[in-house]
């Protein structure tokens, strides 16, 4: 690991610039879900801690370089100050004199960064303009790492650099599940598309010995194989890509593993008729008939497969999972890795929105070893690509 943490930086008397993500969910003027705040809570209080004075950088909403009222950062206060049990000093125009006058102890939130059009350009003169706010800068929003900002990664390159907390636990997270796995090491792979997902599944093939494809993903190489699944979810211009991806995988010797059957409905809706039919390369489904999640079989084989693993990456649902019936193999094979995961037996790290939703829709989100807030980051890392807010503080 080539980031320092918290724990490596001298804080005392200094001010701390944190760039944090808490864009969270608001109606009617109010946090609805407070996880991403709740998340930066011990990197506040460890600042505070050593004698550090912690000065938040966010964003909120995509304002594009603009100041629009209803994107302020100033509606999250109460939940911040909820979380942390004090007060929170709100800042419009952060002053660099102003900010060191400020006693020991005081939070500081900085109105939204996405305010100015230099944020998302990572204009040097901003960058400068906020390194001149602080002694040390602490990035601890591992989902915004994907993007090159002034506040993720210009900043970074100008003042001594470190990971917060949430940073740290994501990053060592991913490195153990990826990077360093202990084998056997697998993985599921759903969600609807293989058109969203082909750099996660090149990177992957080349890396596990099992990967688990669902969703309407597994359609589409199931179509490659030669299946006719009528109205089913599918990309018949990926039956290639598809192809290509199972031919790396017997070369690496990444065992793929797809349904072997299917809840197979003519509606797409919650309590819709349906069959647990076969599936394989020669299933031919009427016109209107549609496979809408891996059927009970599937869901046995993945949950068996899961007690030669070691480490297991999670990525995507295996059905629809929002509707029942059609989340009962989601549902089955997350309490199986939980189980195995509480009984020692499994590493579990798992990201992604629809991931996180359907894990927490299980009742098994809390007993994975890890479950990672971030969307696009926590995929692009997957992927193998360099993340721009890492590999700064790695300089």
């Amino acid at each position: 690991m080539g980031w320092k943490t918290l724990d490596d930086m001298e804080l005392d008397g200094k001010r701390v610039l944190v760039r944090v993500d808490i864009n969270v969910p608001v109606e009617d003027g109010r946090v609805t879900d407070t996880t991403r705040i709740d998340r930066i809570v011990p990197t506040i209080r460890d600042i505070l801690a050593a004698g550090g004075l912690p000065i938040l950088l966010a964003h909120f909403g995509r304002p594009k370089g603009k100041v629009v009222p209803e994107m302020s950062l100033r509606v999250t206060l109460p939940a911040l100050e909820a979380a942390l049990g004090q007060d929170v000093t709100f800042v419009e125009r952060p002053d660099p004199d102003e900010l060191k006058a400020l006693p020991a102890g005081t939070v500081v939130l900085v109105e939204n960064t996405r305010f100015a059009a230099g944020e998302e350009a990572n204009d040097p003169g901003m960058a400068q303009f906020l390194a001149s706010l602080g002694d040390v800068f602490c990035n601890d929003a591992f989902s915004a790492a994907h993007r090159a900002h002034a506040s993720t990664t210009g900043v970074a390159h100008l003042l001594p650099s470190c990971a917060g907390r949430l940073m740290q636990a994501e990053l060592s997270a991913l490195e153990s599940a990826l990077a360093h796995p202990e084998r056997p090491v697998g993985a599921v792979v759903g969600g609807a598309k293989v058109s969203t997902k082909i750099a996660l599944l090149e990177n992957l093939v080349g890396k596990l010995d099992l990967l688990v494809i669902g969703g309407g993903m597994a359609n589409t190489f199931l179509a490659a194989q030669g299946a006719q699944l009528g109205a089913s979810l599918q990309e018949p211009d990926f039956i290639d890509t598809a192809k290509a991806i199972m031919a790396e995988a017997e070369k690496t010797g990444c065992r793929i593993l797809l349904p072997v059957d299917g809840l197979v409905a003519r509606e797409f809706k919650a309590g819709a008729d349906h069959d647990a039919l076969p599936l394989g390369a020669d299933t031919v489904l009427d016109a209107d008939q549609m496979v809408l999640d891996a059927g009970p079989e599937s869901a046995n084989s993945v949950c068996a497969a899961f007690a030669d693993l070691k480490t297991l990456i999670w990525n995507g649902p295996l059905g629809a999972f929002e509707i029942a019936p059609f989340d009962q193999a989601t549902n089955a094979a997350a309490a199986e890795a939980a189980r195995l995961t509480k009984a020692g037996q499994l590493i579990s790290v798992a990201g992604g929105g629809d991931t996180v939703a359907a894990l927490n829709q299980a009742g098994a989100a809390e007993d994975f070893t890890y479950i990672s807030t971030a969307g696009g980051a926590f995929l692009e890392w997957m992927e193998g690509k360099e993340l721009p807010g890492v590999a700064a503080l790695s300089e």
